[in-house]
């Protein structure tokens, strides 16, 4: 086996690799799919407990159930009297098809997210219609939506229970709630039971709207939680259809805040009295192996002796943005005085975020001259590859000065023909002689891997980028696969979608690497490893990056097209140049040799 084709496997080696890291971390099941900064206890599963409950009513007037709509700058929150929840929530500045998204997901019959539940009884929802009143700050910048309704329980206990909702006017995604709970006659809260007060529910998911969530859009959902006491962000992990708590009284723990996290918006949910929350809870169902249906939380209060409560919590609604989580970090940033609370770790991050960042801004400023995203793309392509030319001159340099050494070569093999640790002796001289490195050849497309994957990870988490149109009727989201119909049924490893971006890109990876492979023919490789690198890792990154977003491949396409030129100039001048060269060489050599024989 000679040096040329060593390095061959060596190379198809690491892009096998490198395809399954990519496989692995992006595309890897959304239920598992964990990043952890700190280690941390796995919470419990267990079966959903029911039938704790305290046993009460709802008395006095009895109001009919209303919606009314709360406005900001970037939301409408539709308040629904009935248990005094939020049944929709449109971010009004993230558009997708020129339509607001809405940020909760939910079907008819499904609960309305903050509901709140008896002690930690899952099946005892406090859905009774509220009063309510709204009102507004003295200075105007916050919105105040009170609800309220007395109960009594079988025993003729009599308690109040409110819930007052605070929306800043501004350009905030984050809102608060306070829960009140109080006796009319200063007894003990009659709702503890089980250890437990009551429960907030968040769910049944977070939009926006989605027929299927599954590995193969890159999407997921994911519940983060941040404990301070334990140093970070972990992951929670669980499996479908189960039920997941962690009783943090019993491990003298406190919760900083829990989220539910999809690709572009996230919920988080800030306890403002850390101490009395019991308990985290998360379920997750699903419709269909692999597709994920509904995520929710809920996060369990503690029991009191006490005859009132008081609970704030925070609730943070809208994109990974960075600069919008950075605001709770400083009071003077967001109207409610929120501090401390390092809401961006919430956002996934990789090994190499510090070139997302690098690619995000480059594409943003290019964005600002060239209003389309498909465009800018091209553009930062072309910057990226005269960035990485020089490397790139050399491997082609290079590829045509060994194509020169073609009959050198073929002598090598003819003088050892059955001896390739000689060939290999022989040929290693002969390329330090003519100063060819062949291991120079691998570093452009080595180089490549890291760009490949911050690309990735940039088009997949950058909330700019969703929606972003290049191409009307074809490539209308670049951070998404491009579709063109859809079959009815599946296709084993690429899904029931047939994507076009694919294709082309793989048609123009073979094109490149024949074209690579023809400056180099003669030179001893084996025909099937020739056959591996024109065709078979193509074909390889087509099943890997089938389901890929559309502006990774606009990326790798024209980074192939690039490619072919300038390789298809580097075959037809230099090539013959270096032969040209070569042949020089080697006559000079052979009348030197003729003259020292002569003497």
């Amino acid at each position: 086996m000679n040096r040329n084709t060593v390095l061959a496997i060596v190379l198809a080696t690491i892009v096998i690799i490198a395809g399954t890291f990519i496989q692995a971390t992006f595309f890897s099941s959304p239920v598992e799919n964990t990043v952890t900064e700190t280690a941390a206890e796995q919470p419990v599963v267990a079966d959903v407990p029911s039938g704790y409950g305290v046993d009460f009513t709802a008395y006095g007037n009895d109001p009919a159930n209303s919606t009314f709509d709360i406005e900001n700058d970037v939301m409408k929150i539709t308040f629904d009297t009935k248990g005094a929840t939020v049944s929709s929530v449109i971010l009004k500045e993230h558009k997708l098809n020129g339509e607001p998204s809405q940020f909760i997901y939910k079907e008819e019959g499904d609960v309305n997210p903050y509901m709140l539940y008896s002690a930690d009884d899952k099946s005892s929802a406090i859905d009774s219609e509220f009063n309510y009143t709204i009102s507004e700050s003295a200075s105007s910048e916050i919105t105040q939506i009170k609800f309220y309704r007395d109960f009594i329980t079988a025993d003729g206990k009599e308690f109040t229970i409110e819930k007052i909702f605070a929306v800043p006017a501004n350009d905030e995604y984050m809102i608060q709630m306070v829960v009140n709970v109080k006796t009319a006659d200063g007894s003990s809260i009659p709702l503890s039971e089980n250890g437990s007060m009551y429960s907030i529910y968040f769910g049944p998911q977070i939009g926006p709207e989605f027929e299927e969530i599954n590995t193969s859009y890159g999407d997921y959902r994911r519940v983060n939680i941040l404990r301070a006491d334990k140093g970070g962000v972990s992951n929670v992990k669980y499996s479908d259809n189960v039920y997941v708590y962690d009783n943090l009284e019993e491990e003298d723990e406190y919760l900083d805040w829990i989220d539910l996290t999809g690709k572009y918006f996230t919920l988080i949910a800030i306890p403002e009295n850390k101490q009395s929350i019991k308990e985290y809870t998360t379920t997750v169902e699903s419709k269909e192996e692999g597709i994920i249906q509904k995520n929710d939380i809920y996060i369990t209060r503690s029991s009191s002796s006490s005859s009132s409560v008081t609970d704030v919590y925070s609730f943070y609604m809208g994109p990974q943005d960075a600069g919008e989580l950075s605001r709770y970090d400083s009071e003077d940033e967001n109207v409610f005085g929120l501090t401390d609370h390092r809401l961006k770790e919430s956002m996934s991050s990789s090994w190499l975020s510090w070139l997302e960042k690098i690619l995000g801004f480059c594409l943003s400023v290019i964005y600002k001259v060239i209003p389309n995203y498909g465009i800018a793309i091209i553009v930062m392509t072309i910057v990226i590859k005269l960035l990485i030319h020089p490397l790139t001159k050399r491997s082609q340099d290079s590829t045509a000065r060994m194509s020169a050494l073609a009959p050198k070569i073929n002598e090598i093999k003819e003088r050892y023909p059955d001896d390739p640790q000689a060939q290999n002796t022989a040929m290693a001289k002969l390329y330090k002689e003519e100063n060819i490195k062949p291991m120079s050849s691998c570093w452009p497309m080595l180089i490549q891997f890291p760009i490949l994957i911050a690309f990735y990870g940039l088009l997949s988490k950058n909330i700019e980028l969703r929606g972003a149109m290049f191409i009307p009727g074809w490539i209308t989201d670049l951070s998404a696969p491009e579709t063109i119909f859809t079959l009815p049924f599946r296709i084993p490893l690429l899904g029931n979608e047939i994507h076009l971006l694919p294709i082309v890109y793989t048609v123009s990876m073979i094109f490149s690497m024949k074209l690579s492979q023809s400056a180099t023919s003669g030179v001893g490789q084996s025909s099937g490893m020739l056959n591996f690198m024109t065709y078979g890792m193509p074909i390889i990154f087509f099943f890997i990056l089938y389901n890929a977003p559309s502006g990774l491949l606009v990326y790798w396409t024209v980074m192939n097209i690039i490619t072919m030129g300038t390789q298809l100039y580097v075959n037809k001048k230099k090539g013959t140049k270096y032969k040209e060269e070569f042949q020089k060489q080697q006559e000079e050599k052979r009348l030197a040799r003729k003259k020292r024989n002569r003497r």
